[in-house]
């Protein structure tokens, strides 16, 4: 199959032999796609090469043989986000769980569109926890995964005043009141779920109890090999906890 001009997110590249690279992106057309970039080094060589970065929206030609297909041309059609400090690390972690939750050669319009707008959220400076949260959020619904953030998995309103986990195959369950102080800590607030889903940025004490619950229900969808984010973040710690503000 032969593609030609096809839009890309590029997600991961990985040197492949002497001369060659292994590229992962996220295309608008065809989903998760693996790329072989042969003979990429060289003076030559250089505008490819800075087309195959991380983050870079490029649009490339190639021809699928199998599982991965051959790139004959590909060209950067915006210069990338620069980033630096905590937000290259949430770059980096936007990258990871994309690569290891898209399936390859499943497009889905929402998961590109997801990905495409935080890209642009991460480099304009927004809240870096804000931008996290809503990526999985649109990720998780773009896939199938995703829950009704108005009522919980029994079909009651969500409380703004109460507590609430993520189960993956149920959706929000309430806390009751007598649990320990551990469950509260890996529950989001009514308040925050209710935010979440209506796209309103929640205070900041709202916004840190979503970070939890939403890493247990993508840990739960990634099997038990977990994200190398995760522990290069400190578990995400200084990126999703955002500053507070007066």
């Amino acid at each position: 199959m032969r593609l030609s001009a096809e839009p890309a997110f590029v997600l991961h590249t990985r040197p492949w032999r002497e001369t060659s690279l292994l590229v992962e992106v996220l295309s608008a057309a065809h989903g998760r796609l693996g790329l072989v970039a042969r003979g990429v080094h060289g003076p030559k060589r250089q505008l490819l090469r800075a087309a195959l970065q991380p983050l870079q929206y490029i649009r490339f030609d190639a021809v699928q043989r199998g599982e991965l297909a051959t790139l004959s041309a590909a060209e950067a059609l915006d210069a990338a986000p620069r980033l630096a400090g905590d937000a290259l690390l949430a770059g980096f972690y936007l990258n990871e769980l994309t690569l290891r939750m898209a399936p390859r050669g499943d497009p889905s319009d929402e998961v590109f569109g997801a990905y495409a707008q935080a890209r642009d959220r991460l480099g304009q400076g927004e809240s870096l926890a804000w931008t996290l949260r809503r990526f999985e959020r649109d990720l998780l619904e773009g896939l199938g995964l995703g829950f009704e953030w108005t009522v919980d998995g029994e079909g009651a309103d969500i409380d703004p005043a109460a507590r609430y986990r993520l189960e993956p195959e149920h959706g929000p369950r309430r806390l009751l009141l007598d649990r320990g102080e551990a469950d509260r800590r890996a529950a989001a607030t009514g308040r925050a779920l209710l935010a979440l889903g209506s796209d309103e940025r929640p205070p900041d004490d709202d916004l840190a109890s979503l970070r939890r619950p939403l890493r247990e229900v993508i840990a739960h969808h990634l099997g038990p090999r977990g994200l190398a984010s995760w522990t290069m973040l400190g578990e995400l710690a200084r990126v999703v906890t955002p500053p507070r503000q007066e």
